[in-house]
């Protein structure tokens, strides 16, 4: 599904620990098998080891450079140190139909919010921002859809219809 314009973005949102990576990689094939082009970005909470000390990248980086970058025939790696800039790194993706956003519970993006059993108990994102609720409770949002958090194919297929959605307007 190539298409010309800007990617959509959609965050997939919901408390540590509620899923939200496994839901992903869960969907990725099914939306790269309908064609889909899509791209991830996820924001992690605290500070995170761009590269091992031990690697070429790691010792540029350790060694004071302000980033680095690594690429072979089929993949790049670009690591710098500066303030986060979301809309920047949406930027990076322009060939994307479909960005998804790990985390972002209080973006400003649409987002699918997880709410699963034994992690939380209710939904923390504004409603106003939701497309959907996935979980694997009887928890419902009055005005949204319920997704089966069990059910990563539906997700897909609910993502899918968003962006046809979105591109014929």
């Amino acid at each position: 599904m190539s298409v010309a314009s800007k990617p959509l973005v959609v965050a997939v949102s919901g408390v540590k620990n509620s899923g939200k990576t496994a839901l992903i990689e869960a969907m990725l094939p099914h939306l790269t098998a309908a064609g889909l082009r899509v791209a991830v970005i996820k924001h992690d909470g605290h500070t995170f080891q761009p590269d091992p000390p031990n690697t070429d990248t790691g010792r540029y980086l350790q060694a004071g450079a302000l980033g680095a970058a690594i690429y072979d025939g089929e993949t790049t790696k670009v690591i710098w140190r500066q303030t986060p800039d979301l809309p920047g790194l949406l930027e990076l993706f322009p060939q994307a139909d479909l960005i998804l956003l790990e985390g972002g519970k209080h973006s400003p993006w649409p987002k699918l919010e997880l709410v699963r059993a034994g992690n939380s108990i209710q939904s923390v994102c504004d409603p106003a921002t939701l497309l959907a609720l996935v979980t694997d409770t009887d928890l419902c949002l009055q005005g949204i859809p319920t997704l089966s958090l069990n059910d990563p194919a539906e997700v897909a297929d609910f993502l899918m219809k968003y962006l046809e959605r979105g591109r014929s307007t």
